[in-house]
């Protein structure tokens, strides 16, 4: 049996394959599975034996059946045109975060009624879903408002993984991912992307670019911690899921300035000095839309985890990348 990674070439789907793997040795995996096909633009970086790559377009229906079959007994849907790539290129938003995913859960519901056994999924959404005048602190069941055409789209993939899991036709489970900060590599095409850029570039030696406020407040988590909630959202008995299945993944909030001073104290007053502000419109406009704190003690008490402060985060990136 295996578990299917929609996007697992990138840095969080090859981070998610790693952990499973390193989960099922330790006959820990969320799942009964012992094996792992990526469905990507580009084959998986993770070199395993039980890591099977399907490369081409998640659209591509011929392909969606090499990848997802009769053995799939989970789905992680992390395949996505970002924020910023989504305000400057709506057609593609629409084909890749709308038209794709409901290509991927015809093929689940397909898989399901053939095998008597619908798949689970774990849908990668956003904060962005939200939006409008929000309070300090965003309660469990606030209604989406998105202000973004990423937020929009992901609020529509909401609704359609909700549905089909009304119906029986998976079981899915919706996480709204904070902020992944820091991020290793070069920045993408998410309009977030600088909440990894003014630490990740600085920590290197490299000048960067802060586009928003110091007082832009940031809901927040390391990679290691995301790609823990990841794996344990599968594993959740569907009794122990709320009805409607969007999760706000617990985050931790934190100001561009608590950020910067995090820089500081963990990489010095060098590392700080590389970072200026270079005020940015696009960017102050999805960003500063979005919401800085949410109410997740419920998800907390189902298992979920967070980072315990924010110099632990930048502290994980020197140890996991520059150490």
């Amino acid at each position: 049996m295996k578990i299917v990674i929609a996007g697992g070439a990138g840095f969080l789907g090859s981070m998610l394959t790693r952990e499973l793997l390193t989960r099922m040795d330790a006959g820990g995996a969320p799942l009964e599975a012992d094996g792992i096909t990526s469905l990507d633009l580009a084959p998986s970086p993770v070199d395993d034996p039980r890591v099977h790559s399907v490369v081409g377009n998640l659209a591509d229906q011929t392909l969606l059946e090499q990848a997802i079959d009769h053995d799939t007994v989970g789905v992680y849907h992390l395949a996505a045109v970002l924020s910023g790539g989504s305000e400057q290129d709506f057609d593609l938003a629409m084909a890749v975060n709308v038209d794709a995913t409901r290509a991927l859960l015809e093929r689940m519901r397909a898989v399901g009624q053939e095998t008597g056994r619908p798949p689970h999924l774990v849908f990668t959404s956003s904060l962005a879903v939200f939006g409008g005048t929000m309070p300090e602190a965003v309660p469990e069941h606030w209604a989406e408002q998105p202000d973004s055409t990423y937020g929009a789209f992901k609020a529509i993939g909401e609704l359609l993984v909700n549905e089909y899991s009304r119906k029986g036709f998976l079981d899915g489970r919706i996480c709204r991912l904070p902020t992944i900060s820091v991020r290793p590599g070069k920045p993408n095409s998410a309009a977030s992307s600088f909440a990894s850029g003014i630490l990740r570039e600085p920590l290197n030696g490299i000048a960067s670019q802060c586009p928003v406020p110091h007082g832009t407040r940031m809901w927040l988590s390391s990679p290691r911690t995301a790609v823990a909630n990841l794996v344990h959202a599968m594993g959740i008995p569907a009794a122990d899921l709320p009805g409607w299945r969007g999760m706000n993944i617990p985050g931790i909030c934190v100001t561009v300035q608590e950020m910067l001073e995090s820089l500081e104290r963990v990489g010095g007053q060098d590392a700080r000095a590389l970072v200026t502000d270079v005020p940015d419109r696009r960017v102050m406009d999805i960003v500063c839309s979005w919401p800085g704190d949410f109410d997740v003690e419920r998800m907390l008490a189902l298992g979920f985890v967070r980072d315990e402060d924010f110099d632990d985060v930048v502290r994980q990136y020197v140890e996991d990348h520059l150490s």
